[in-house]
């Protein structure tokens, strides 16, 4: 068996372990919900506002650029630079969490899920659905979606875990 060969192997026996199989049904999960959430707005709300209670209203805006409409740009060239970028990034996610211990294959899978079903939008839309606009009297904080949930969720419990939680040696 030549060299390349036995390294397919095993790079084929690292993506069929228990914990990336288990990994990748929550990512998909995770991607899903996000979808199903995106198509229920899209077909019920994308002509108007619903008024939920008086934090939270259901609104729908297209985001073309990143998280909380940064880089937003009427550009094709910067939006599709974002969008290989943030290619570049999933994939790069996805190899990290083949790698990584059960606990960080779960929060590498809540990024990745919520990562997925945005960037599914920007290739499918030419920008992402954001509808869950949370405010507080005149105040709004930026629109967002179920995937920014995920993304966001995902990032504070990797940031928690290494400011709080020590490695044993």
């Amino acid at each position: 068996m030549s060299p390349l060969e036995k390294e397919f192997i095993e790079r084929k026996s690292l993506f069929l372990k228990k914990n990336n199989i288990y990994s990748l049904i929550f990512v998909l999960l995770i991607f899903f919900l996000d979808r199903y959430s995106k198509i229920k707005i899209l077909n019920n709300f994308s002509n108007n506002a619903f008024f939920v209670n008086e934090f939270i209203n259901f609104e729908l805006i297209w985001n073309t650029g990143i998280g909380f409409g940064l880089l937003s740009s009427n550009s094709p060239l910067i939006y599709n630079l974002v969008s290989i970028l943030i290619g570049t990034v999933i994939l790069i996610l996805l190899y990290t969490a083949l790698l990584s211990e059960k606990s960080e294959k779960i929060i590498f899978s809540i990024i990745i899920g919520g990562a997925l079903g945005n960037f599914y939008d920007r290739l499918s839309y030419n920008a992402v659905p954001d509808f869950i606009d949370l405010h507080y009297k005149s105040f709004h904080w930026f629109t967002f979606n179920v995937a920014d949930i995920f993304i966001t969720l995902g990032i504070i419990t990797f940031l928690m875990k290494g400011f709080f939680i020590k490695k044993s040696k």
